[in-house]
């Protein structure tokens, strides 16, 4: 080579190493001002373009009125992301021949039991994984109830009826993911977490990742959950998902989950080791549901307007731009996260938040794709979708106004307070409790749920969750006809028997 070649190369390495720096100061520059806009405290990102990591930061204080700032090895929660990791190690059982998709469930849990015999005879472990199994949101059982053991929410499952046919619909369904779990566990003949972090984590250098929160709670740099409740911004406890883990336990922080999202871009052989066949990790990618466009995805559809949007193995789909998109968001109370990416382009994205729902996540996966995958950073997706999640959230607000003010007034109950206390059952649903103290009704749901009846109309009260962030739903009782004595109860549509005695 000669000299006027060498320096033109190193003109060229220069200019490109110059606007590779510029794009990550303008996209950092994009993410804080984004941040900033959607109030949320703290954000940790990464970014991965043609196998190496460009990019990898925490934003903002990972606790309101502290002064710690989150870094890229600040603890946050993956929530429902964690199910596209599930579905990996589920993979992994599939290339070692211990388990197949279509395997039937009862072949690896012959005591798994639906409401209906045909869909349990039927299932396979691809449909644990796509939400189309025909039963409809049973997540009260572990979202009221986190205490409930895994083995017990399994069980109840036998009483969970199908709101449309099995393969017929797409319903999101977390405890399928739990299921799912137990086949890894039956087939490996290991605990759930701790093949996550033997066989996953541990292989792709992700030591600070933890299969659950009870795993994590020696790490100290790590975020707080925060809520908007009436217009301000508090800490809120954890919510702890332990025992649904395999739908959304996983901690992770910005550095470790680089290392997962260059995995799923298709670097597969870690260390000289196959981690994952390539037709496996095709298949995880590959289109298994069709989401209809009646509902099931993301209110940002209608500003991106996908021709088509589809359910993988863990993963929503979508074609952007002429590409497929994978992505998954990943929520619980205070806590939000999301992956993006595209595998033509090889590029990913994922996005950690601490306040609850703040859709700014979104904003910032679209911008990156756009800016590393296809090289244009002229669309603000963070004003676009903060306008559209603020239409939501008036909406919302115009809707329970509207159901206030169909409340019938002057009324009262048909009986004393005291009459309404006792205890309310149902096999599926579980146990609560109403107490009279002093002159209130409090509902004790659990541990985690307490909340004070208040009259609405008639026999139907308000339920103010002392855990504000909660909010509040209506709870009717029911009476029966001769006597007038109460005998049921009814909150967020589900009927629970009063016990009889209590």
């Amino acid at each position: 080579m000669n000299k006027v070649n060498f320096v033109l190369l190193a003109v060229l390495a220069l200019a490109v190493s110059t606007l590779g720096q510029n794009r990550v100061d303008a996209f950092d520059a994009y993410v804080e001002a984004s941040r900033a806009a959607w109030n949320v405290p703290g954000i940790s990102i990464a970014v991965v373009q043609d196998g190496k990591v460009v990019l990898s930061k925490g934003y903002g204080v990972r606790e309101l009125g502290k002064s710690e700032k989150v870094d890229s090895q600040t603890l946050f929660g993956c929530m429902s992301t964690t199910k596209a990791m599930t579905a990996v190690a589920m993979g992994m059982l599939v290339d070692e021949g211990k388990v197949a998709w279509n395997d039937k469930v009862i072949k690896h849990l012959p005591d798994f039991r639906l409401a209906d015999p045909y869909v349990t005879n039927e299932l396979t472990v691809r449909d644990l994984l796509t939400h189309n199994t025909g039963v409809g949101n049973t997540d009260f059982l572990w979202a009221w109830w986190p205490e409930m053991p895994s083995g017990e929410i399994v069980r109840r499952m036998s009483m969970a009826k199908q709101q449309y046919s099995m393969r017929g619909g797409f319903v999101y369904q977390n405890i399928m993911y739990l299921v799912a779990g137990k086949v890894i566990e039956k087939a490996s003949g290991m605990k759930w977490e701790a093949f996550m972090t033997e066989r996953l984590f541990r292989p792709l250098g992700m030591n600070s990742t933890f299969a659950t929160y009870r795993d994590s709670k020696a790490y100290t740099n790590r975020s707080s959950a925060h809520y908007e409740i009436k217009g301000k911004i508090d800490v809120i406890p954890e919510m702890v998902v332990d025992e649904a883990g395999p739908a959304g336990s996983v901690w992770s922080t910005a550095d470790d989950i680089a290392k997962w999202t260059k995995f799923m871009l298709g670097n597969t052989t870690v260390g000289g080791r196959e981690l994952l066949k390539p037709a496996t990790y095709d298949e995880l990618l590959r289109p298994q549901v069709v989401i209809p466009p009646s509902g099931g995805f993301y209110p940002t559809a209608s500003i991106t307007k996908p021709k088509w949007t589809t359910y993988g193995l863990g993963w929503f789909q979508h074609d952007y731009r002429g590409a497929k998109l994978d992505l998954h968001t990943g929520s619980l109370a205070g806590r939000t996260a999301i992956i993006g990416m595209i595998t033509d382009k090889n590029v990913g994205v994922y996005v950690f938040g601490n306040l609850d729902h703040a859709e700014v996540r979104h904003a910032l996966m679209y911008k990156a794709i756009d800016v590393y995958g296809f090289n244009d950073d002229s669309r603000d997706w963070s004003s676009e979708f903060k306008t559209l999640y603020d239409r939501i959230k008036t909406e919302g607000e115009k809707q329970e106004t509207t159901v206030r003010a169909m409340r019938s007034q002057n009324t009262k109950p048909s009986l004393s307070l005291a009459a309404y206390a006792g205890k309310y059952a149902d096999p599926f649903y579980g146990e609560v409790t109403v107490e009279a103290v002093g002159d209130k009704l409090m509902l004790r749901i659990s541990r985690e749920f307490t909340a004070e009846l208040r009259h609405w109309q008639y026999d139907t009260f308000e339920a103010v969750f002392e855990q504000t962030w909660q909010g509040s739903s209506l709870v009717g009782f029911g009476l029966a006809p001769v006597g007038g004595r109460v005998v049921s109860l009814n909150i967020d549509g589900l009927e629970l028997k009063r016990v009889a005695g209590k």
